[in-house]
């Protein structure tokens, strides 16, 4: 009986431990809300395709020394076209800024098009424009709405990102300190 008692007492204890455990607050899990290029501010390295189709520009062969934009856009987007139509009407206020503009899921018929409506070669300071044909811009930025700007700044560190329409002014206030 001494036995049955004591296994009995030792079941007991270990069934209210057990329950004192579950008693206590669960502790909240804690996720990483942080989007890569919040947690690394250098720019980062990625593939962009030419318009030609063939020729690759890797991210990594930016110059430093000039702030940088990386803008993601889609050819079809009418907010797009306005952000790029204010910027083309304000680019004498951004010539020192470079931008890289790249789409990912369109064509390059279509991006070849828009190239030529924004009259883009005519900008020394629009140094490539082509296809982000490996899909990293929007998951490095967390893209929720087009078009969706990055600014860096001479080394090459993260400044800004601009999502949805954006006009020269506000890019301004970031350029020009």
């Amino acid at each position: 009986m001494l036995v049955a008692g004591a296994l009995f007492l030792s079941a007991a204890s270990a069934i209210a431990q057990g329950q004192q455990k579950d008693m206590q607050p669960a502790q909240p899990e804690v996720k990483d809300t942080l989007r890569p290029y919040q947690k690394s501010p250098k720019l980062p390295t990625f593939n962009i395709q030419l318009m030609d189709s063939v020729t690759i520009f890797n991210t990594y062969n930016i110059p430093k020394g000039k702030k940088t934009i990386l803008m993601l856009f889609f050819p079809d987007c009418k907010h797009c076209k306005r952000t790029m139509k204010n910027l083309i009407s304000g680019m004498d206020s951004l010539k020192n800024v470079q931008f890289y503009l790249m789409t990912s899921v369109h064509s390059m018929t279509e991006l070849k098009k828009f190239y030529e409506e924004h009259h883009l070669a005519d900008f020394d300071n629009i140094k490539i424009v082509g296809r982000d044909h490996e899909f990293f811009f929007a998951g490095f930025y967390g893209t929720r709405v087009v078009p969706d700007i990055a600014l860096y700044d001479e080394k090459k560190q993260f400044i800004k990102l601009f999502e949805g329409e954006t006009t020269v002014k506000q890019l301004y206030e970031y350029t020009h300190p």
